[in-house]
């Protein structure tokens, strides 16, 4: 009872302060996600229609995964130097496996049968991408992105140690505090939340672009 008091008189006091790292730290984590997004989604299109080169990309995007994330910006500061920039293109190095693996597998498992409908119709490529693909494999793309989200926010806590701030300030005032615990909490509790939110969110926009959903929405109308 005694730390949550603590706590709460601790954000009292400091509520702007947390509430600009809270920001920081999101904005970290969408901008790494974004830029994931705009490599990622293209990559994982071309592997789905070129099945050879899948497995070498995947493979890449795994080992890239397997890095420890302060090595990772250990060596990206020596390049980029300190701040917010090396945290993001390693955010966004840490958003590429999940967008891949999720576009390609999105794509992959369209119905045959309806880009040969597609095809029937006199559809171009582009046209069966943008109109037929993409549309039944927006649900699970998006649950790549909602992956890769959630990864960034946990790893962008560290962005701390190379200057770039977030809650990883927060957390890092705590252990360097005689008696830190209810500074570290004030850290950690804004980043658990922000990572449940986001999965929040963003499985509720999976949901909605589910092709069953849509399906079952016209099949309704169709009854009316």
């Amino acid at each position: 009872m005694e730390i949550l008091q603590d706590l709460l008189l601790y954000y009292t006091h400091n509520a702007w302060y947390v509430l600009e790292q809270f920001g920081r730290q999101f904005l970290m984590s969408a901008y790494g996600v974004l830029f994931g997004a705009l490599v990622g989604i293209p990559v994982g299109i071309f592997i789905a229609h070129y099945k050879k080169l899948s497995p070498w990309v995947i493979s890449l995007a795994n080992v890239i995964q397997t890095i420890p994330s302060l090595a990772m910006l250990a060596v990206l500061m020596l390049v980029l130097g300190l701040g917010p920039n090396t945290v993001v293109f390693a955010l966004f190095l840490y958003s590429l496996l999940p967008i891949i693996k999720n576009t390609y597998t999105g794509i992959h498992q369209v119905d045959p049968s309806m880009i040969e409908a597609g095809k029937g119709m006199g559809m171009t490529r582009f046209q069966i991408l943008r109109m037929v693909e993409l549309p039944l494999a927006l649900s699970v793309i998006m649950a790549g992105l909602r992956t890769a989200l959630v990864i960034t926010i946990g790893i962008a806590t560290i962005g701390t140690f190379i200057g770039a701030g977030g809650l990883g300030d927060i957390i890092l005032r705590g252990t360097n505090a005689s008696d830190g615990t209810v500074i570290i909490l004030a850290g950690v509790i804004p980043t658990a939340l922000m990572a449940v939110i986001a999965d929040w969110f963003l499985g509720l926009l999976e949901r909605k672009l589910a092709p069953g959903k849509k399906r079952n929405g016209l099949i309704s109308i169709g009854h009316e």
